[in-house]
């Protein structure tokens, strides 16, 4: 697929997507968002990708949906007229599925402003990082919409209800250290280090886990924000042990470390996820 909206490369294993529409501030389209989901297809079925950094190019992140259509832009009064409604789906929550199922870890580095679904998309990546540049805005109830992207899940679960509410409620943009203080991003680096940062983030993997471990334990974690009980846990992790523990990688962890170097491990995302996996259910989209 030849991209229009993102920039898409791989280096030494990390692949960086670039969100690319400077003149608009990255502003997320249609096509922008058949263009990240394509690529994390490709990340996916890359085994030489072992981490996934996402960032904007310029001096935004992403200033969230396109607006040029004025108005019309949330205009669903048409859809429904039309009768073509009822199947729509959002397409910041389309990304967003999308990213909660990568098997490789993914990691936001926020160079600039995000708003809107520029902050809801980077909800279910594993690791936020952003400049000194960076601000955050849960815009919606300023624009007489409703969340999207499915942040009403994601947003509580990693900054706790009372600040979601706050940031939610209020609308209003606020700067990278509330961010850092409210827990939505872990550190912030001056603007020339961000990118080394992600990048340094990912060599950590890279260099150092089993592909297949960092698949498996990436969802199992995000996959238990759900459940209702600790024995839910104790079932994944004991088919985790069980089916892991027979395969290589086990094995090369172990005598790797008796032998005080690094780990060779051989076993590929593509094709040799243990036989548990994936443990959960399909969901249908209703």
């Amino acid at each position: 697929m030849r991209y229009q909206d993102i920039l898409y490369e791989v280096e030494d294993g990390i692949a960086t997507i670039t969100m690319n529409r400077p003149d608009k501030l990255n502003a997320f389209t249609g096509v922008m968002l058949d263009e990240i989901i394509n690529a994390i297809d490709r990340t996916d079925a890359d085994d030489d990708v072992r981490a996934v950094i996402f960032t904007g190019a310029g001096r935004a992140f992403c200033a969230g949906a396109d607006l040029s259509r004025g108005a019309e832009t949330f205009d669903m009064k048409k859809r429904a007229d039309e009768g073509a409604i009822d199947q729509w789906r959002d397409g910041g929550g389309r990304v967003t599925l999308r990213l909660f199922e990568s098997k490789k870890p993914l990691i936001a580095a926020v160079n600039g402003p995000a708003v809107g679904v520029g902050v809801t998309m980077q909800l279910p990546m594993d690791f936020r990082i952003a400049s000194t540049n960076a601000r955050f805005g849960l815009v919606f109830t300023r624009r007489g919409v409703v969340m999207e992207a499915c942040s009403s899940w994601f947003l509580p679960r990693l900054v706790g209800i009372a600040q979601a509410m706050e940031w939610v409620m209020s609308g209003r943009v606020f700067p990278a250290e509330e961010a850092l203080k409210g827990g939505l991003v872990s550190q912030i680096v001056e603007p020339d280090d961000l990118l080394p940062a992600a990048r340094a983030i990912g060599r950590e993997i890279a260099d150092n886990t089993s592909a297949v471990s960092v698949a498996l334990c990436r969802h199992m974690m995000w996959k238990m924000l759900g459940a209702d009980h600790p024995m839910e846990a104790h079932k994944i992790d004991s088919r985790g042990i069980r089916g892991m523990g027979q395969l290589p990688d086990a094995y090369e962890g172990v005598q790797s470390f008796l032998e005080k170097r690094p780990g060779n491990y051989t076993m590929k995302p593509s094709t040799d996820m243990p036989d548990f996996y994936p443990w959960w259910k399909d969901r249908e989209f209703e």
